[in-house]
């Protein structure tokens, strides 16, 4: 009887069978020499037609894996990475970093679920014989069909219904089990998955040529260079910090007023320089903003954020007369022939990229993320220590008088890039632009204002009661260490000598909002925030001012490279959208604001009143019971325990290293079910409370309190004492068991 095939059906035998005669070797007809000396040549022949129809079926095997692998894993990351060149750019990756990332994407999950079918099917013969390794080589496969459709099943049912969690897990495992079925029951399934087998291919050859991406995997071109210009005096050395999602709002107090008690350098540079306070960028999204306010035009197209696609920018009109020294983050917009030596290997290179595109992926497939993970959420400044850097060079800066900033001690703190930024900036015979674009006060907000690095628990949200008051919090503590770099800058300029010489250039691409409902930088903070959104702070120092001017005339951040090349006396040589401030005035009106490209919303320019008057900052509750911060335990009627409390980071304290950079300043965990919301939570760290948290609604990851201990102090070397207490009648604690 022949052995059956995939589907159960008998496998042909070949044929007749010839009849030949003792020591003649008879040809199989495929080029194999059958056995001679009175050998059955049948059998031998239908063993040689099984072979090869073995091979041939694990060569159709592996192209329905490979079929379903690229819907499932190929086609959604390099969708979700071709629509981010700056994933790419921040990371550091070259040509030849993302073409391995794109072959191990594409080529790694079919690879890896054929390879392990095929071995399990060997063992299987080998351990229970033939017939019966081949049925379960096919049971494995449909079992890996099944579960790729499962998983696809999954991406669609958080595409097309609001199912999350365990309903869709068990919706998907029963679409893949009928998919099964259908792929054993019926050989049309399996031919259309053959069939489909092309698409890797078409999604790679879309990522590689037509997403946004190509930008950065095939780059064309060298950029346009302005011819060379006069140096001098007529071309002033131009410092420019861009700094990353960071409102106008944030510095402002509830009047209206630059906080000076808080951010006291970003004060000093408004007291002297101009303070455009009526700048407004022009997109939310980096990659689109930041290309606008160095072209001067508004964005056009999905473009990436390279010299290849915005030639005409800040760099190339500068190259002529200037030397640079740029640090970008997640553009390249300097040619290579006028910054060749780049940071970006600081930041990983494939490394990096495939670490990054795991959690990608995890969030792609997960059954119970409500939204997809954009690459952004990767984007962290670089530590020194994590860049792989000594601590002193002998380019650094000397070390500052403030020891709140931790520069000599706590050297992992301190974003790599800004310290070779800052070491750059000296005296040079030719003018140069120093140029940083900083992803700070950007998310994610894990900087104290000294400079100390905490991390938040995975998965918390920044919207929601309690969560979006948490999150502005922490915003604020990281402006406040911005400003604190900010500082470190104008020091350096005082000390080189530079700082009366030098054009100095200090603004933001986009804000963001705190708004309940509306955090983020989405249509929906568009529409409901838009003074948090849109107006960003801009500071500009002409060479050897020292008094401070605020100017509200409407400025759009378009306007930022006509106005800067024409204090730095350099033409811009092709045509932009935006205008000088040095020549003409932007006429009052709407502001355009780009969600996507050639598609700009109109908001009134009517909001600037409301960030001028306070009213445009996020309405949130103050932090509770700010009397009992800083209490000691001791001091404070307690009373029986209260229950018990689940805690994320407990172990975080039990051997801590101040000098080492970092602290668990952020408590989070959860409480029984039977805990009310809006409970309060006290905080104690070695006996002293240092936060008053209330009990919210779970997040999804089940977390039901967070609390910020910003106080340094309340920590000491070595093991610390962490205590969770309710908080009844008044002041009494209960303590929390866990």
């Amino acid at each position: 009887m022949a052995d059956p095939d995939d589907n159960g059906t008998p496998a042909a035998s070949g044929g007749a069978v010839d009849r030949v005669t003792a020591g003649t070797a008879v040809s199989d007809g495929a080029g194999a020499a059958l056995p001679a000396g009175g050998a059955d040549v049948g059998a031998a022949r239908t063993a040689a037609a099984r072979s090869g129809g073995r091979r041939h079926r694990e060569v159709w095997r592996l192209a329905e894996v490979s079929a379903l692998c690229g819907i499932v894993v190929a086609q959604p990351m390099l969708d979700v990475t071709g629509r981010s060149p700056d994933f790419f750019l921040f990371h550091g990756a070259d040509t030849l970093d993302i073409l391995l990332l794109v072959a191990i994407v594409t080529l790694g999950p079919p690879l890896l679920l054929w390879g392990v079918g095929t071995l399990t099917g060997s063992l299987a013969g080998r351990l229970l014989g033939a017939t019966s390794g081949r049925a379960f080589r096919a049971a494995t496969h449909t079992g890996t069909v099944a579960l790729l459709l499962a998983g696809h099943a999954v991406q669609v049912g958080k595409h097309v219904s609001g199912v999350r969690g365990w309903p869709l897990v068990a919706t998907a495992v029963v679409v893949g089990a009928l998919g099964g079925y259908a792929y054993r029951r019926w050989a049309v399934v399996g031919q259309l998955l053959r069939v489909a087998a092309a698409g890797p291919l078409v999604f790679v050859l879309l990522f590689v040529f037509a997403s946004p991406a190509s930008a950065v995997v095939l780059p064309a071109g060298r950029g346009g260079v302005g011819p060379a210009g006069a140096t001098g005096a007529a071309h002033p050395p131009v410092v420019m910090l861009v700094l990353d999602e960071f409102p106008l709002v944030s510095l402002l107090d509830a009047g209206g007023r630059l906080d000076a008690r808080r951010f006291p350098n970003f004060a000093r540079l408004a007291g002297e320089s101009t303070w455009y306070r009526n700048a407004s960028a022009v997109s939310g999204f980096t990659p689109y903003a930041l290309p606008a306010m160095l072209t001067g035009r508004y964005p056009a197209g999905d473009q990436a954020p390279h010299y290849s696609r915005h030639p005409g920018n800040l760099f190339t009109a500068f190259g002529g007369a200037y030397q640079i020294e740029a640090q970008e983050s997640i553009s390249q917009l300097c040619p290579p022939q006028l910054c060749p030596e780049r940071v970006g290997a600081d930041r990983g290179g494939l490394p990096s990229l495939l670490r990054e595109s795991a959690g990608l992926l995890g969030q792609i497939v997960s059954p119970t993320e409500v939204g997809r993970r954009e690459p952004e959420h990767s984007y962290q400044e670089v530590t020194r220590r994590e860049a792989g850097r000594d601590a002193h060079r002998e380019s650094e800066p000397a070390v500052p008088t403030d020891p709140r900033f931790r520069w000599g001690a706590l050297d992992v703190n301190q974003p790599a890039r800004f310290a070779d930024f800052l070491a750059a900036l000296r005296p040079a015979d030719r003018p140069t632009l120093h140029f940083l674009h900083l992803l700070l006060p950007h998310s994610p907000w894990n900087y104290l204002p000294s400079g100390m690095k905490y991390e938040a628990a995975p998965g918390m949200p920044n919207d929601g009661a309690g969560w979006v008051e948490l999150a502005y919090r922490r915003h604020l503590l990281q402006v406040e260490y911005t400003d604190r770099l900010l500082g470190e800058t104008l020091r350096r300029l005082e000390s080189t000598g530079l700082y009366d010489r030098a054009l100095v250039v200090v603004t933001a691409d986009h804000g963001v909002s705190f708004t309940r409902g509306a955090q983020g930088r989405g249509l929906n903070a568009l529409r409901q925030a838009p003074g948090e959104l849109l107006w960003v702070p801009l500071f500009v120092k002409r060479p050897g001012q020292r008094t401070g001017v605020v100017d509200d005339r409407h400025w759009e951040h378009v306007d930022l490279l006509p106005t800067v090349a024409d204090l730095a006396g350099v033409p811009v040589r092709w045509p932009v959208d935006g205008v000088s401030a040095l020549r003409t005035s932007r006429p009052d009106g709407d502001r355009r604001y780009h969600d996507q490209p050639d598609r700009p919303t109109s908001v009134p320019g009517s909001t600037f009143a409301d960030v001028v008057s306070g009213r445009a900052r996020p309405v949130l509750p103050d932090p509770p019971r700010p009397d009992l911060v800083g209490r000691a335990v001791a001091e404070l009627p307690t009373g029986p325990p209260a229950g018990t409390v689940t805690l994320d980071n407990r172990g975080d304290f039990e051997g801590i290293d101040p000098d080492g950079g970092r602290l668990p300043v952020l408590v989070s965990g959860s409480v029984p079910a039977a805990v009310p919301d809006g409970t309060l939570l006290a905080v104690a760290v070695n006996g002293r409370i240092g936060a008053v948290t209330p009990v919210v609604r779970p997040d999804r990851k089940g977390h039901r309190f967070a609390a910020l201990v910003p106080d340094e102090s309340l920590f000491v070397p070595g093991r610390n004492q962490l205590d969770v207490y309710q908080l009844t009648d008044g002041s009494v604690l209960r303590p929390l068991r866990g």
